[in-house]
């Protein structure tokens, strides 16, 4: 019964409009009121929760994901990432893909990857001539690729609130091979879309899809990703 409270109050808060934070809140009370526990209870579960010394390592992961993209970083990965898929069909979609798989390794958060990576690719997406919705949500679906890739958030938090009984580096371990399919995955959609619109409306080739593979700027573009010169 008091998982179905829990639940139940959530969920309808939920279908009234109440935030989630302040649902799950309700729930919570609800189902401590139900099982008559002490109000201490509550808190010494609270204080417990957030006392974990792992979660001091997202912090730490938002600000050097913010230090690097005020550096620049997003626009030297988003260059790397045109260096290596810019050629293929869909160019500028395949380079919003992997910028952000990029970048989630680098920030760990996807509304940071969206934010950063998104707010370079999709104005430049669409004076290309995509589609704004298709542009929108390749930067959107693509920023959920933060969410596996090591240093992910979410699987800090996910030990966390296993007790710290699963090993955060087990997690990243696990979120690589995930992260990477998604990634190719989500490559593979952006160009076939891509394609049937060029089939569909007669349209011109993208820019980029004509550029050969050019090893230089390859190279170029890792060492300036890198912070090294070129020529190092």
């Amino acid at each position: 019964m008091a998982v179905a409270i829990l639940f139940g109050v959530f969920a309808l808060l939920l279908l009234i409009g109440v935030p989630v934070a302040f649902a799950l809140s309700a729930a919570a009370l609800a189902t401590l009121f139900y099982l008559d526990l002490p109000a201490i209870v509550l808190v010494q579960q609270t204080a417990a929760g957030t006392g974990s010394a792992s979660l001091i390592a997202i912090p730490l992961f938002v600000f050097a994901g913010e230090i690097m993209m005020r550096g620049g970083i997003s626009e030297r990965l988003i260059g790397l990432a045109a260096a290596l898929v810019g050629r293929l069909r869909g160019g500028l979609g395949q380079v919003s893909i992997l910028s952000s798989l990029f970048f989630g390794g680098v920030s760990g958060s996807a509304i940071a990857d969206v934010s950063a990576v998104g707010g370079a690719m999709i104005p430049q997406m669409i004076k290309r001539g995509y589609d704004r919705d298709f542009a929108v949500n390749v930067s959107i679906t693509a920023a959920l690729v933060a969410l596996l890739v090591p240093p992910s958030h979410n699987l800090i938090l996910y030990s966390a609130a296993a007790g710290g009984g699963l090993s955060i580096a087990d997690l990243f371990a696990a979120g690589i091979v995930p992260a990477l399919l998604m990634t190719v995955v989500l490559m593979l959609t952006g160009w076939g879309r891509r394609l049937h619109e060029d089939r569909v409306r007669g349209a011109g080739v993208d820019v980029m899809v004509i550029k050969p593979v050019q090893p230089d700027r390859v190279r170029a573009a890792v060492a300036e990703a890198l912070g090294l010169h070129p020529s190092a």
